[in-house]
């Protein structure tokens, strides 16, 4: 590591977001340095460590891995610093005057008597306070990131604390640096742990032991679960925390008491709710009871109101050419004598005819219908199907980004106090919709307004926390219309067939007599490789009308050799290989090259999309990048360090490097994550592994997420151990039993 000091003369380059910076510096020559820095200003005196680097376009470089921003100690140091705008509203006129009558003293005076500045001419008793004010806060920043990197806090981390605690830093760090996990976005709960022992926390601590629940906690909503079994609960935590179970156990109630954790009885056992779940499920299930009343009163639909209703849907058939069958008329009854219907069935029963129905009857009747589905995919295709524009739920929200220099965190706009002006919302792809984004929705819906949920309750549930769909159904509190009819079309599909025979336990034919359902015997991982490199780029395109870039392998697994970590590798060497047209930056243990397909891989509500026109001009804005959303590396920009993404509907989002932890290759993902979206094609590499991972459901999924061609490769016998094996993992879920306690049922 090399030692070098001098003066910021420029500022090249600056990425608020992660504090990457590009700068020139002034010593005995000009030198360009990179790196992270909180803030910086021209004319601020530096000592960096770090070391020369040479870019392959912009030349010779100083590496920053540590700096120290000092206090100039001369006249004309101190001129140039005041002077280059690190103090607003002293411009280097000012700074002339200031230090021609302070001299070499002029720091200490700004420090210790302010008051004086007020002797130069062009400076008020309120402007020599305000630069005495700007001048301390620099001081304090500097001390904060020094005192931070003595416990190996990176510079990128030491801005983010110091931005949110500002001198109460040392207090909280010495008290509890366990509330920096839930202060700040990036710190979890390890990270604070590593924190902690640095500074001689012990491991016994109640602080630790308290956050170490609380972490795993949310741990268990990554995995979908709302709340834990207490023993469950205390199991892992005494593991994560390396602690006996009763000291995990003893603090339970402390956590309780402050309101951290909700404790509930269930079945026998006592249950533990982090408290933003528990409610949220509550805050669902009352929602639900006030917006659930008949439209028609406690009669219903008497006799010659239904028959009038029957041969308007006959009218309305016979004008759009649509055929339903009588659970799907059924459906259309119960829309009308209900303000709440779940429409649930498998692929080919007809879900979208009966939506189309919906619409086309109320609109009939001069009723105001939005159309939502959880992610941008599935509004497309819903548009598609229908004719009538759907939106995601978050942009039929209104979904505000965060602004943290007011305090704000990202928001929904409609809400309780500005709710959705709609007569009828109607919901595609539910099985998706997890608790709280479920929450806000109902949040957006005023009483009297119909809301009809549509969605497959056999699909996997949500990626995130809950089981909405399923809660809703086994509550047995809403109108629920099951339609089980495979129409004549669909049957001449052998993905749809199929699908419906997985789901019921029969046995599939895997003779490659079908158009669209294939199954290649490979016993060998390398040779299962080759030909799903051949049926990407060579077989498939044709054969469904689509690009490479369109077909998607689909895995139950993350790790292995046919797990997305290994498979994304291999499939973007072939499908994506280096090129020199191609830029490319290793990013922690991933390249990401332009052109490779990825993913995002958690709900972002702050990031920033814009649409631009083939000239470059933004046409549409907005914030708000969500878990599954795929797109298209279209720019690296390492000078920058910048990448930018193109998703569906050409949105575009510039991520700093540092963000892009949130990003993964996309070429193949699991199972789970393809959920609500269709592609023309899928591959499913089917070899063997975990027995939970590998059933029944799971595989109906992976195959229904096909429009035209299902290829499985792999071995028989695991296709027929999947199909027989109903073993699912659990979700631990409250939903119905909070509907069923507002109902008095329980």
């Amino acid at each position: 590591m090399e030692q070098i000091e001098g003066y910021v003369s420029h500022v090249i380059y600056r990425n608020a977001s992660n504090g990457y910076t590009v700068f020139e510096l002034k010593s005995d020559e000009e030198v360009t340095c990179v790196g992270i820095f909180q803030s910086l200003d021209e004319g601020e005196l530096l000592k960096l460590t770090g070391e020369y680097t040479e870019h392959a376009v912009y030349g010779s470089q100083f590496k920053v891995a540590s700096y120290e921003i000092a206090s100039p100690e001369d006249a004309a140091g101190m001129e140039r610093y005041l002077g280059s705008g690190a103090v607003k509203g002293v411009g280097a006129a000012l700074a002339a005057r200031i230090v021609k009558r302070f001299g070499k003293d002029t720091f200490r005076i700004i420090e210790e008597e302010p008051e004086r500045l007020a002797e130069i001419k062009g400076i008020s008793e309120k402007k020599a306070m305000d630069i005495a004010a700007q001048m301390e806060d620099k001081k304090e920043m500097r001390e904060a990131m020094i005192y931070l990197q003595q416990f190996g806090i990176s510079n990128t981390l030491a801005v983010k604390i110091y931005d949110t605690y500002g001198s109460r830093l040392y207090r909280i760090l010495e008290e509890n640096p366990y509330r920096l996990a839930d202060d700040i976005d990036g710190i979890g709960f390890k990270k604070a742990d590593e924190l902690a022992a640095r500074i001689g926390i012990h491991m016994d601590s109640d602080y630790r032991i308290r956050s170490g629940i609380l972490y795993a906690l949310l741990q268990a909503s990554g995995e979908g679960h709302v709340y834990l079994p207490v023993q469950l609960l205390v199991q892992r935590a005494a593991a994560l925390l390396e602690l006996p179970a009763e000291a995990v156990n003893d603090q339970l109630p402390n956590l309780a008491m402050d309101k951290k954790v909700v404790i509930k009885k269930k079945e026998n056992e006592n249950v533990c709710y982090a408290s933003g779940f528990y409610y949220a499920e509550l805050s669902c299930a009352r929602m639900l009871q006030e917006l659930n009343q008949s439209m028609t009163g406690e009669e219903g639909l008497l006799p010659s109101e239904e028959e009038k209703v029957l041969r308007k849907i006959e009218k309305i058939e016979r004008e759009e050419g649509l055929e339903l069958d009588g659970l799907q008329k059924t459906a259309v009854l119960e829309s009308i004598k209900n303000s709440i219907l779940i429409l649930t069935g498998g692929p080919g029963t007809g879900k979208t005819t009966t939506i189309n129905m919906l619409i086309h009857y109320f609109a009939s009747e001069g009723m105001d219908l939005f159309l939502a589905a959880p992610t941008g995919r599935a509004a497309k295709r819903m548009t598609e199907a229908t004719g009538y524009e759907a939106r995601t739920i978050h942009r039929m929200l209104e979904l505000s980004g965060a602004m943290p220099e007011e305090g704000r965190k990202a928001s929904f706009e409609k809400n309780e106090d500005n709710p959705l002006e709609a007569d009828v919302i109607i919901v595609d792809e539910m099985s998706m919709v997890d608790i709280h984004l479920f929450q806000a929705l109902l949040k957006a819906i005023s009483p009297g307004t119909r809301l009809i949920l549509v969605g497959d309750e056999n699909q996997l549930p949500s990626v995130g926390p809950g089981q909405v769909l399923h809660d809703l159904i086994a509550s047995e509190a809403f109108p629920v219309v099951k339609l089980q009819k495979i129409f004549r079309q669909a049957q001449e599909s052998d993905i749809v067939v199929n699908a419906h025979r997985i789901n019921r336990g029969e046995e599939i034919d895997l003779n490659n007599k079908s158009r669209d359902f294939f199954f290649l015997e490979r016993n060998n991982v390398p040779v299962i490789y080759k030909h799903m490199i051949q049926l990407i780029s060579e077989k498939l395109p044709p054969y469904v009308k689509a690009q490479p870039f369109d077909i998607q392998v689909l895995t139950p697994m993350r790790k292995g050799s046919l797990g997305v970590e290994t498979l994304n590798g291999i499939l973007q060497t072939y499908l994506n290989p280096a090129a020199s047209s191609r830029k490319e930056a290793q990013i922690g243990d991933t390249l990401f090259r332009e052109g490779d397909k990825v993913m995002q891989t958690k709900n972002n509500y702050q990031l920033e999309w814009e649409v631009v026109s083939r000239y470059g001009i933004p046409i549409d804005r907005g914030v708000g990048i969500f878990n599954g959303d795929m797109g298209k590396i279209k720019e690296i920009n390492e000078q920058a360090q910048t990448v930018v993404v193109e998703y569906d509907e050409s949105r575009r989002v510039t991520y700093g490097f540092s963000q892009m932890e949130e990003v993964e290759l996309a070429y193949a993902i699991t199972i789970h994550k393809s959920q609500g979206s269709e592609y023309p094609a899928v591959i499913m590499p089917l070899m063997g592994g975990p027995r939970m991972l590998f059933n029944r459901n799971l595989l109906y999924t992976g195959v229904t997420r096909a429009r035209d061609c299902v290829t499985i490769l792999g071995d028989r016998q695991v296709v027929h151990e999947m199909i027989a094996n109903v073993s699912e993992i659990r979700r631990y879920t409250s939903l119905d039993l909070r509907i069923r306690e507002l109902e008095g049922a329980v």
